[in-house]
């Protein structure tokens, strides 16, 4: 099989699993090079990844991963900067035949998120949004279960994020909490969720409406969000968001329920069923609970590997990734309606036209 080389673009938090997943499929897949503004941080993760492979190989080293671009042969570009940043210079990758896997958000506007799409598509190479929950063992069952029907009519579903982010937290990168290059926690640590509630409940949106406040840290964004949304089979989706969680994370859960089935998923990374409830399956309650794996080490859980790889055979068997551009919008056309409802004051219909932080910063400014 083809080794493909990955550059990896923005060394900070979150950038550790991109590493792991190229290491977890070294089969296929080599770092080649690594690129942020702050070298000590690039040259760090060069060293994770060879210490983790055990074994000796270039690794090159970039401040500017524009000249990354022009000097080295990259197949994937693994994108892990500020969400601010994720268009221009996924863009820029795709513009040089280069495939994407990009963290989430995807981007802060819809014409940036449309931007991304259309661009991969006239220069034929994979765009991927790293919503790697979807890859959990749980939530590819649930799935599984809405996908044969055994839902019935559906009737709603709930997203629970209820976490803590200090200000500590915010002061250790500025860039968080701000409407230029993060928005708030709907955004930052909701959004999984509220893409795999909104890939659950099987519809299109049709109305969103949204109360969001900020209530503890002094950030631009919102702390807290409520979120209600009517998709248009008619199923409502309730959205509960928070930072503010004293004194840490509480759960991070999704349930939903229909006609003939009640399924929530719960777990430190949405990983572990608590509740099965199915008409007809083959096995009980008990043993779906008690046949399952152990949680994961923290809430990034263990899906970029599965991710990954699911981008290589898309590039080798030439389809849509799992979590392509079209599917990573969709959650983020729900925050920022939520986003625009709450500024407002008004439910927001979709198809929404463009929206974005920005324009959330210019309405609460007003």
């Amino acid at each position: 099989m083809k080794i493909f080389k990955v550059a990896v673009i923005g060394c900070g938090r979150i950038s550790y699993k991109g590493i792991e997943a190229i290491v977890n499929n070294k089969e296929f897949l080599k770092l080649a090079a690594v690129c942020d503004t702050v070298e000590d941080k690039a040259i760090a993760k060069k060293k994770e990844y060879l210490e983790k492979i055990n074994e000796d190989h270039s690794v090159s080293i970039y401040r500017d991963y524009m000249e990354m671009l022009e000097k080295e042969q990259i197949d994937i570009a693994y994108i892990a900067t500020e969400s601010g940043y994720h268009p221009e210079i996924s863009i820029n990758c795709m513009n040089k035949g280069i495939n994407v896997v990009v963290e989430k958000p995807m981007a802060l506007s819809i014409s940036d998120a449309e931007a991304m799409i259309e661009s991969a598509k006239k220069n034929g190479v994979k765009l991927c949004i790293a919503h790697q929950n979807r890859f959990n063992k749980a939530v590819q069952r649930l799935r599984k279960e809405v996908e044969a029907g055994s839902f019935g009519k559906m009737v709603n579903g709930t997203a629970r994020i209820l976490w803590n982010r200090n200000m500590g937290y915010y002061e250790q990168a500025p860039w968080r909490g701000t409407y230029e290059l993060d928005g708030g926690t709907l955004m930052n640590q909701c959004i999984h969720n509220i893409d795999l509630l909104q890939w659950m409940m099987n519809s299109e949106v049709d109305t969103v409406y949204a109360q969001c406040g900020t209530f503890l840290r002094k950030i631009e964004g919102e702390d807290f969000g409520a979120i209600i949304i009517r998709f248009k089979n008619g199923a409502v989706g309730i959205v509960e968001g928070s930072a503010c969680v004293y004194p840490k994370n509480l759960e991070e859960t999704l349930s939903i329920f229909g006609e003939k089935a009640a399924i929530c998923i719960g777990g430190i990374a949405v990983n572990k069923i608590e509740t099965w409830r199915v008409e007809g399956s083959s096995e009980s309650e008990e043993e779906v609970l008690a046949a399952q794996d152990d949680n994961p080490s923290n809430v990034y859980g263990s899906g970029h590997t599965l991710l990954f790889k699911d981008l290589v055979d898309s590039i080798i068997n030439d389809r849509e990734p799992l979590i392509s551009g079209e599917e990573g919008i969709k959650p983020l056309q729900i925050i920022l309606a939520a986003y625009k409802s709450s500024a407002t004051g008004m439910p927001v219909k979709f198809p929404m036209g463009e929206f974005s932080t920005k324009e959330m910063k210019k309405l609460m400014n007003k």
